[in-house]
């Protein structure tokens, strides 16, 4: 192990751990999550910098054990020589692994938004489905949800939704889960059994805190209506609903599954500092739009992420190229195999971008 990377790493945690102890950054919510955060990384880069500086040694004097056996001897030492040498390859395959730029919101519930696309009340039912399906996901990794928004259509189906999922790793394994999902089957009003191609567009955001994203007042325009749809006689008789403009970028959040006009009107400022948080973000990377227009595109079925085929029981990940034959279960909210296949894919390809700047993790003594 390279011995000044070590101890570089070993000096940070120091400091870091010194400002954990200083009250200005304990009363500074995003300063102490940030050093909270990079006390966890130099925890694992140091931990496992040591095995590796151990596991040198270990393939040293295999070697020079190697060299001093004779006779049946030379087998054992060979053995231990090719054992200790797949133990330095492992810790120095987990260390590229540490090193790989972090991103900056793994640790931050998720704000998700499905909205019904091509394919009229079809995509609407869809839309539905996919909420159904990361419901049961989020069940089964113990996230939280909680519905921000929702607007049924006439068939039962969803319009569009927007919900919170509230988790540990939420963000890290829904991520990619943004952009357009298309299914293919036979719809519900199909009298003559024909597949149909529709689509449903999904949104991802990390949800961002009030103090990383300061909002004027004057900035915004904040319209009070009378809710409609379901939701009862009760949330009909007050202008409850909230529908709040942000005039210097036009975005705009309506709110109104809550009774109180407070309570939509926190909702809503919850999902526009998420998405105006995203909104600097791409602009500091000079990126052209923000990440619901990448994700999401036009909503067309040719920009589609995913399909949905009913009558193969088939679901197809285009980015990563995976078939799987297990479409009802993977509604059911089994999606880890794709979750780990398009995170395997994004780990590989920044591999493999650090491997072609010539950006050695660690350095051999």
């Amino acid at each position: 192990m390279d011995a000044d990377r070590l101890a570089s790493w070993e000096d940070e945690q120091e400091k870091v751990l010194e400002a954990l102890a200083d009250p200005a950054v304990v009363a500074d919510q995003a300063r102490l999550r940030q050093a909270s955060r990079r006390h966890k990384e130099l925890e694992s880069l140091i931990e496992a910098g040591r095995r590796r500086s151990q596991a040198e040694e270990d393939v040293e004097a295999a070697r020079q054990m190697l060299a001093e056996a004779d006779g049946a001897d030379r087998e054992l030492a060979r053995a231990e020589l090719e054992r200790a040498e797949s133990d330095l390859h492992v810790v120095e395959d987990e260390l590229r692994q540490l090193l790989l730029p972090r991103d900056p919101n793994d640790g931050r519930d998720v704000i998700v938004e499905i909205r019904g696309a091509e394919g009229g009340e079809e995509a609407n039912l869809f839309a539905r489905d996919l909420f159904e399906m990361y419901r049961r996901y989020a069940e089964q990794r113990g996230w939280r949800l909680e519905v921000l928004s929702s607007d049924a259509s006439e068939r039962d189906g969803l319009n569009e939704v927007t919900f919170v999922l509230k988790g540990a790793d939420a963000w890290q394994r829904m991520k990619h889960e943004g952009g357009t999902h298309r299914v293919q089957r036979v719809p519900v009003t199909e009298s003559q059994g024909r597949i149909h191609t529709s689509a449903a567009t999904v949104t991802v955001l990390p949800e961002a805190d009030e103090v990383e994203v300061t909002i004027d007042p004057a900035d915004l325009r904040v319209d009070v209506f009378r809710s409609t749809g379901p939701g009862g006689q009760s949330v009909n008789t007050t202008d409850s609903a909230v529908r709040v403009t942000h005039l210097p970028t036009g975005i705009v959040v309506s709110m109104q599954d809550e009774k109180s006009q407070i309570q939509n009107r926190a909702r809503a400022m919850q999902v526009l500092r998420a998405r105006l948080r995203k909104l600097e973000e791409d602009r500091q990377a000079a990126e052209q739009s923000a990440r619901r227009r990448s994700q999401v595109g036009g909503g067309g079925r040719s920009e589609k992420v995913r399909t949905y085929n009913f009558k193969e029981n088939r679901v197809t990940d285009h980015r990563v190229k995976l078939t799987l034959h297990k479409l009802e279960r993977v509604l059911a909210g089994d999606l880890d195999e794709l979750v780990d296949a398009l995170l395997l894919d994004e780990r590989e390809r920044q591999l493999a971008e650090a491997s072609g700047a010539g950006d050695a993790p660690f350095g051999r003594r």
